[in-house]
């Protein structure tokens, strides 16, 4: 069980794990292990996601979520399998955490008539400013 939040939690059979040779430094090794991790989470299917955390993780995630609705998190910063498993996983807690978090409604708020005044101020210099050089010079 991956433990996300005190109220959400993941099942372990949720997480598909698949280990690929990793491109970058490592020698032979390189050619020969397959160290990087594809960690794989079905974000439409899964149980254990409230709705509202679910639509949140699918903004979030952006193009890491491929048509069949799953979540992908490559990892292959590391030289070892464990270390890189490890490091998927917790970038998956991170961002699902991060769904979890409820966005500020936002506020509409009016400029103020000073502001609005500072503002036509400041275009109206810019103005002249662009007028004078288009001006006709007298010494040609």
């Amino acid at each position: 069980m991956l433990r996300i939040t005190p109220e959400i939690t993941i099942d372990e059979r949720q997480i598909v794990e698949q280990f690929v040779r990793a491109s970058g430094p490592g020698g032979q090794n390189v050619n020969k292990v397959s160290t990087a991790v594809q960690l794989r989470f079905n974000v439409y299917a899964s149980p254990s996601l409230p709705q509202d955390v679910r639509e949140r993780l699918i903004k979030l995630a952006g193009n890491r979520i491929n048509s069949a609705g799953e979540l992908v998190i490559s990892a292959q910063r590391h030289r070892t399998q464990v270390q890189n498993r490890a490091d998927a996983r917790e970038r998956l807690v991170a961002l699902i955490r991060a769904a979890t978090h409820k966005p500020k409604p936002r506020k509409k708020t009016r400029p103020s008539a000073a502001a609005k005044r500072r503002r036509l101020e400041t275009k109206r210099r810019r103005g002249e400013i662009k007028r004078g050089r288009s001006a006709k010079s007298e010494f040609v």
